[in-house]
């Protein structure tokens, strides 16, 4: 693949050989149950312990959940969705200046945990961004677009 990022306005008539899964390694639609009945946590709880248990509950048998009262605004998720679509919209020249294939790193653009060592990547660009403590690891951060930090 000539880019390292798939988010780089090139249209593929074919997948990358580099991206495609053995077929013993892919999922088996005809396998997979429907799941009617997704485990909702209700942050807004006043039992922290209640919750604890539900999403440990939630966790050990569906591997995800909904969560509700979470107290971030619809206005503030829909900011975060519009400046990560701007990101992504960026130039390639402007997104690679933030691609590294070290996962050690912690803010970079890449396409794998591990480009390296994977034998198979994922189809899908991101950003990891540490965030936690914030002071410490802001700076880091994309300042294109603008609206970012």
């Amino acid at each position: 693949m000539d880019t390292k990022v798939l988010s780089s306005g090139i249209r593929y008539s074919n997948l990358p050989e580099s991206y495609v899964r053995p077929e013993s390694e892919r999922p088996r639609l005809s396998e997979v149950s429907e799941c009617e009945d997704v485990p909702v946590i209700d942050l807004g709880c006043e039992d922290r312990t209640h919750i604890i248990q539900q999403i440990c509950h939630a966790c050990m048998q569906y591997g995800f959940f909904q969560v509700i009262n979470h107290g971030v605004s619809k206005e503030t998720v829909e900011k975060m969705l519009q400046v990560a679509h701007d990101f992504f919209e960026l130039p390639l020249e402007e997104k690679l200046k933030l691609y590294s294939d070290d996962p050690s790193k912690t803010m970079r653009l890449s396409t794998s945990f591990n480009v390296n060592k994977e034998k198979v990547h994922n189809w899908r660009d991101y950003l990891r961004l540490h965030c936690y403590p914030l002071h410490k690891y802001v700076p880091e951060w994309p300042s294109n677009p603008p609206p970012f930090k």
